[in-house]
């Protein structure tokens, strides 16, 4: 125990020392949220009933997990791999497992962190409700948390190096951002794009959150999406990852 929670210590350490990765888990969301509440038309009720400053908060929550599953976690891990440290790791009482425990509280801390920023800057600046359903949006925000990260450790599973993960990370982004809703939201996707969108796990998140937020239960579908994809993404990165 206290050989991991040295590990911890120092990547904490090391991670308040990277202020890139800082600011795209926890400012750029935040950011991104000001920039669009400066929208008029964001701040206006829509044809359809509903503002879309309500509807990008939970989005915008949902960027900061997927920035941490993709774009900052998977680097670091392969990183240590080509260097060499996870194998030096393994001769030593401190188990690689740590490493990788250690990583994927952080990153995922800070995209909570993040969340928590988002809703209060909308709560504050925008009047956006907090979520009223807030069992069911925590459950949802937990169960995206358990997918994102499993699926930036399948990343790291996957990749050799470090660039080859930022590579990969950078493929598997963007489409991620698609099905969260951030150019186009869930709930204004024709029907049969958003039926096929919420069966991937951002896409059920974006549809669970929402529904927390406007004070409904979040649908046991997307909740069993999520579940299922933290589960095989799991299961699948610890088939393949590999320590040297």
């Amino acid at each position: 125990m206290s050989a991991t929670t040295a590990v911890l210590k120092a990547e904490a350490r090391l991670f308040r020392r990277e202020p890139g990765v800082l600011f795209w888990v926890i400012g750029f969301p935040p950011l991104l949220l000001v920039i669009l509440g400066a929208i008029p038309s964001f701040r206006e009720v829509n044809a359809e009933g509903f503002r879309l400053i309500d509807v990008y908060v939970p989005v915008l929550v949902l960027v900061a997990l997927i920035v941490a599953g993709l774009q900052t976690m998977p680097p670091v891990i392969t990183g240590y791999r080509e260097r060499g440290i996870l194998r030096r790791m393994s001769a030593t009482p401190v188990r690689p497992a740590a490493l990788l425990s250690a990583q994927m509280g952080l990153n995922g801390a800070a995209a909570i962190v993040s969340a928590v920023l988002c809703l209060t800057i909308g709560r504050f600046a925008y009047d956006v409700q907090l979520p009223q359903q807030a069992f069911g949006y925590v459950l949802a925000l937990l169960l995206t948390a358990a997918a994102a990260l499993a699926l930036g450790a399948l990343v790291s599973a996957l990749a050799r190096t470090a660039k080859i993960a930022s590579a990969i990370g950078s493929v598997v982004f963007f489409p991620s951002l698609f099905c969260a809703g951030l150019w186009i939201p869930v709930r204004s996707m024709p029907d049969l794009m958003a039926h096929i969108v919420v069966l991937t796990p951002f896409g059920a998140a974006a549809g669970a959150l929402d529904q927390a937020s406007s004070g409904h239960w979040p649908d046991w579908s997307h909740l069993g999406v999520l579940a299922a994809w933290a589960v095989v993404l799991t299961a699948a990165a610890a088939g393949w990852f590999r320590w040297e």
